[in-house]
């Protein structure tokens, strides 16, 4: 795609909050045009009884008219920025309600967001990336398969991880906790490259993702860098030999959680973020090391356990653990606490993030928390379905990224 990806804004409120020129430079940042969809007087009462829904703010109002603008074809938009205050309660309503109608009607893909006054471009900046990279790389998704002797490099919050892939196979992988990261990316790839017995100039294609994608980028000359939605997406129907056909992805991670609907293996919703940490890997990790356990331990620990014996909801990761030191100070059985901590924190994912999308099955579970065999326990419980966790869930965005470069080079001879 050689022109700029067409983003239409739905939104209330962003001109008074202040934020318009943010989201407008987050766009910039990413190749992306923001529109506003044009629309009538007489276009807010056909939206409200074709969608079902009357809202009292006529900014809402307004958002159900451009978004039948969209369904109806009368806006040229590649994907959807939908967008509503944090503090408005009828907002986050309409918000999930023109989502629904949207994907039912269209297959653009839609990005939702809670904004208030001090949101900075920054904050933007991994969702709209997404939503272009999910139009402009159309085909890099589409893949299948990984061709030829290429290498990707997920440099996340917490670890680095890297693969060597050959031929669709994974014969190399590094791992090490992330500190420098351009120091535990090298170490990660050298580890990987090592394992593969193969020298990095054997190598046809470098992809990056995660935080520190933009700095391996381009010490690296990395022919692919993206954000981890899109990659970890990828690696996760790959692993989980979910080639085509929808899916959800739930990535827990040690920062921030994501969740990824796709649609016929393309992203086309998803969220990022949480209301605070207790709802992350690092409470997970935090409750552990309280317990003088690994993780693999507290995940053993929390299947034998009942988490109804120990009241655990806090939001905070804070408080989450006052709640898991009063619990032990007043004789709860270890096994308890540890169920009660992935229960908390698979109930705060399910509140916070399974609410901003519409579930699509299988449901994939990734990231080095899939490995804590209690918190998947948890999610299948509550979403009353198996959840699926391939080999190797904490590779998903490496062997991602290894997938989708060995793509690039065919995309880029096409768009020529």
């Amino acid at each position: 795609m050689n022109r700029k990806v067409r983003i239409a804004q739905i939104s209330c409120g962003t001109e008074y909050s202040g934020i318009q020129k943010e989201i407008e430079k987050a766009a910039e940042l990413v190749g992306a045009k923001i529109i506003i969809p044009e629309i009538d007087i007489s276009d807010i009462k056909t939206a409200e009884e074709e969608i079902g829904f009357h809202a009292v703010s006529n900014g809402l109002k307004v958002m159900m008219a451009r978004a039948k603008a969209i369904v109806e074809g009368r806006v040229e938009a590649d994907g959807v920025f939908l967008a509503t205050c944090f503090r408005c309660a009828e907002g986050a309503l309409t918000r999930s309600i023109l989502r629904r109608y949207i994907q039912s009607k269209s297959k653009i893909p839609v990005v939702t967001y809670s904004f208030t006054e001090r949101t900075k471009a920054g904050a933007l900046l991994l969702r709209l990336e997404a939503l272009v990279n999910t139009v402009s790389k159309k085909p890099l998704f589409a893949r299948t398969k990984q061709e030829g002797l290429t290498a990707g490099i997920d440099s996340g919050s917490t670890t680095t991880k890297a693969v060597v892939m050959k031929d669709n196979e994974v014969i190399g992988i590094g791992w090490l906790p992330t500190t420098s990261v351009l120091e535990s990316g090298k170490r990660a790839l050298e580890m990987a490259l090592q394992e593969a017995n193969v020298t990095i100039d054997k190598l046809e294609g470098i992809g990056v993702t995660g935080y520190g994608r933009r700095i391996l980028k381009e010490y690296y000359n990395a022919q692919l860098s993206m954000e981890e939605v899109s990659t970890c997406s990828k690696g996760a129907l790959f692993l989980a030999n979910k080639q085509k056909g929808d899916a959800t992805v739930i990535d827990i991670g040690g920062m921030d959680n994501k969740a990824v609907t796709l649609y016929d293996s393309i992203p086309d919703s998803f969220t990022v973020g949480g209301v605070c940490a207790g709802a992350s890997g690092r409470f997970l990790e935090t409750s552990a090391r309280r317990l003088g356990v690994s993780l693999e331990e507290f995940g053993e620990l929390a299947l034998k356990g009942d988490y109804r014996n120990v009241p655990m909801n806090a939001y905070c990761i804070v408080f989450g653990l006052q709640d898991l030191v009063a619990a032990l100070a007043a004789g709860a059985k270890v096994e308890d606490v540890a169920a009660a901590a992935c229960y908390s924190v698979a109930e705060q994912v399910f509140e916070q993030q399974l609410q901003e999308i519409d579930i699509r099955y299988p449901i994939i579970e990734v990231g080095s928390t899939a490995l804590i065999k209690g918190l998947v326990k948890a999610m299948s419980d509550i979403l009353k379905v198996e959840v699926i966790v391939p080999p190797k869930p904490n590779l998903i965005g490496a062997v991602g990224a290894a997938l989708m470069v060995s793509g690039v080079k065919e995309l880029e001879e096409k768009e020529q």
